[in-house]
């Protein structure tokens, strides 16, 4: 009995911890590529006009023909509950990942020619036992 209440109450302080760690660009953490799309237009938003949405890029790079493309990304991690438990987080632990990344390609004018939006979400295992 003592163990079972040893387990809820280790359950319930994770659940009310609950470890979350989000790095990059904190301007796309709200964004989808619905959102997006109000903000970018392909033809005529500019450079300046990107970096007043979303800030500086994470990574900023060139293609061969000279081109100019901007990275965004945005990662939230949330640690799952049975981390917090003793013992049992050696066996098994892992994180919910949500990741996003909006790439934008500019034309040598320094216009908007395309762009992208992706979010993915992933699950990250560790430990000696998988869990489900």
């Amino acid at each position: 009995m003592a163990i079972k209440r040893i387990f809820v109450v280790s359950v319930l302080c994770a659940g009310v911890l609950g470890g979350c760690a989000s790095q990059g660009v904190q301007q796309l953490k709200d964004e989808s590529a619905s959102t997006v799309s109000t903000k970018i237009t392909r033809g005529k938003s500019t450079k300046d006009d990107i970096r007043a949405a979303f800030g500086d890029p994470t990574e900023t790079s060139f293609t061969d023909s000279g081109n100019e493309l901007w990275r965004y990304r945005y990662t939230r991690s949330t640690a799952k509950a049975i981390n917090f438990v003793p013992v049992v987080n050696m066996l098994t632990s892992g994180a919910d990942v949500d990741k996003k990344e909006l790439v934008v390609f500019f034309d040598d004018s320094g216009v908007v020619k395309n762009y992208s939006m992706q979010a993915t979400k992933e699950e990250v295992k560790q430990g000696i036992l998988p869990t489900n």
